[in-house]
């Protein structure tokens, strides 16, 4: 009688990788990687490459562009001053981290990555500083190969007209 309860033999390999694909636990974590992927590491890596291969000249000297923290912002690197958070100037983008609805968030990522792609292809880089903000933030115009980057942004669909005040809702 004792063979009638012994273990049953383990499942094999083939049985384990059928089990796998057939649990939606398996499909979650290959989403939740692949959104990971997408919205936090090629994002770094491309503004990594852009801040190794790109200077930016200003008036206080010579920076470089670190981060593409949304459509308008982005974070320096400006000898003797270190790490800066910087408002461009002329234009307003979608809102990245406190989006009013899906389509608002998906906007800031298209006007991000437009941002990052304007950086990378051009020559010239000139920064204007115009002061502070409330938060802080360096207030710059920038200039890529002598045209106001802010043009580029609207011209794109990326941006609207922006010189302060109350903004509009990106939702529809």
């Amino acid at each position: 009688m004792g063979w009638l309860f012994r273990p049953a033999r383990p499942a094999g390999m083939l049985t384990r990788g059928l089990r796998r694909i057939a649990d939606p636990r398996f499909y979650l974590k290959a989403v939740i990687g692949l959104a990971l992927a997408g919205l936090v590491i090629v994002p770094t890596v491309a503004d990594l490459i852009n801040a190794a291969t790109r200077t930016a000249v200003g008036e206080a000297g010579d920076c470089r562009i670190f981060r593409v923290v949304d459509g308008d912002t982005v974070s320096l690197i400006c000898a003797g001053e270190g790490m800066i958070s910087a408002r461009l100037l002329g234009f307003d983008t979608p809102e990245k981290y406190s989006p009013g609805c899906l389509s608002e968030f998906v906007a800031a990522e298209q006007a991000s990555w437009a941002l990052r792609m304007l950086i990378r292809k051009a020559d010239r880089i000139v920064l204007r500083r115009e002061g502070t903000d409330r938060y802080g933030r360096l207030l710059v115009r920038m200039e890529l190969d002598g045209v106001d980057l802010a043009r580029l942004m609207i011209r794109a669909g990326h941006a609207r007209q922006y010189a302060g005040g109350l903004r509009g809702s990106w939702c529809q």
